[in-house]
């Protein structure tokens, strides 16, 4: 039998995006037109049912993502900041990240930011090139990202990260590697670098489907992760996750939440949560969500995760973190059981593969990626799933 924790982290949806970018599939909607006080109303009837359903211990952690959380007035902001506080209680050393898209953060928006208990923000970029700007469908350029940074600063904010992105249409090794150039130059401490995905429902898997999107080819794309990677490093970046890279003390504690399979309150339209070995998924859209929360949690579907299924989420989340996976963290996730009994044929053969590297201890067993696991996270990921 699993032990159960209370959650000690919390994610919160704002959906409004000033536009919607050509290769996004979160739940998010342009903000021209949108009920978005109605909506800051409902997600505080959202955390109260929630405080109410599942009290709240103390707060580690709390993520505000998006959509583009930013778009919201310093008045709204504010609002919303009170809200969160009313409701869970913040630790004094709590990790308070906010998503920002580069524009949309000036003075007095960053002001009420900080004043509301935001200590860290994660800045949309995804490249230091207009022309791929453009492509993607961003509507910030290069010099809005210096300026919303600059602005940052002036404010007093120190722990930021940006998002870059590579296998781009029409980028290339030398783009990239530009790209990854100009950030480092900025010296901050956290940089998020992930691959493009093409979704469904986006405009890109139209063009993909037309064969109009000029993609790197997987060969082109291999050697951008192999380059951006040493380019961190020597940079002075530890390279803790997969698409992440920090300064020692800088890594992301509220994705770490994640990776460690640990429970987390998600709240807002389209947020997922997990908690007491169940998932939830709110409501996508932002009149359904509003008109649920007037009287219920906003749920679109809840159910029941098996001790099966937590177990591979447990080793391929886990994985994804170079530090890797503990077995006395299995055990203590799963009532004393052993990781090496559930898997033990799974992680020999990925050992013998090259691919997991087995590190014993005084008191515990390790297991996590080597350099070419690293490189084949999914094929090492996928091998945990029964059946």
């Amino acid at each position: 039998m699993s032990v159960i924790q209370p959650p000690r982290a919390l994610y919160i949806h704002i959906p409004f995006c000033t536009n919607k970018c050509h290769y996004c599939d979160f739940t998010s909607y342009v903000l021209k037109g949108q009920p978005v006080d109605q909506y800051l109303t409902a997600l505080e009837q959202e955390m109260q049912r929630t405080a109410e359903l599942l009290p709240p211990e103390q707060i580690d952690t709390v993520f505000v993502g998006g959509g583009t959380p930013t778009v919201l007035t310093p008045p709204q902001m504010k609002v919303f900041l009170d809200s969160v506080k009313a409701h869970f209680p913040l630790s004094p050393n709590v990790e308070f990240t906010m998503e920002a898209n580069p524009g949309t953060t000036d003075i007095e928006k960053l002001q009420a930011m900080r004043e509301g208990g935001v200590n860290r923000i994660s800045f949309g970029v995804q490249s230091f090139d207009n022309g791929l700007l453009e492509r993607i469908g961003r509507i910030h350029n290069v010099d809005d990202v210096y300026r919303s940074l600059e602005n940052a600063r002036k404010v007093g904010f120190t722990n930021m990260s940006i998002d870059l992105m590579f296998g781009l249409p029409g980028q290339t090794l030398e783009h990239l590697a530009g790209s990854v150039e100009s950030a480092l130059a900025l010296d901050l401490p956290h940089y998020s670098i992930y691959s493009l995905k093409v979704e469904e429902n986006t405009l890109f898997h139209k063009l993909y489907e037309r064969n109009e999107l000029p993609l790197p080819t997987e060969d082109e794309e291999f050697n951008m992760f192999i380059r951006l990677m040493e380019m961190l490093k020597a940079g002075g970046y530890a390279h803790y996750e997969i698409s992440n890279f920090a300064k020692p003390g800088y890594e992301s504690r509220h994705n770490s939440t994640y990776w460690r399979n640990e429970p987390y309150y998600g709240l807002g339209a389209g947020a997922h949560g997990y908690a007491n070995r169940k998932r939830h998924v709110n409501l996508k859209g932002i009149t359904p969500y509003i008109e649920a929360a007037a009287d219920k949690l906003p749920r679109l579907d809840s159910f029941e995760v098996s001790e099966q299924e937590a177990m591979e989420d447990f080793m391929m989340v886990g994985l994804r973190l170079l530090e890797g996976v503990r077995s006395s963290n299995f055990a203590k996730q799963f009532g004393g059981q052993s990781l090496e009994r559930k898997f033990s044929s799974t992680t020999e053969k990925l050992v013998s593969d090259g691919l997991l590297e087995r590190l014993e201890l005084a008191d515990d067993t390790v297991y996590k990626l080597t350099s070419q696991g690293v490189l084949l996270g999914n094929e090492v990921f996928s091998a945990f799933l029964e059946g």
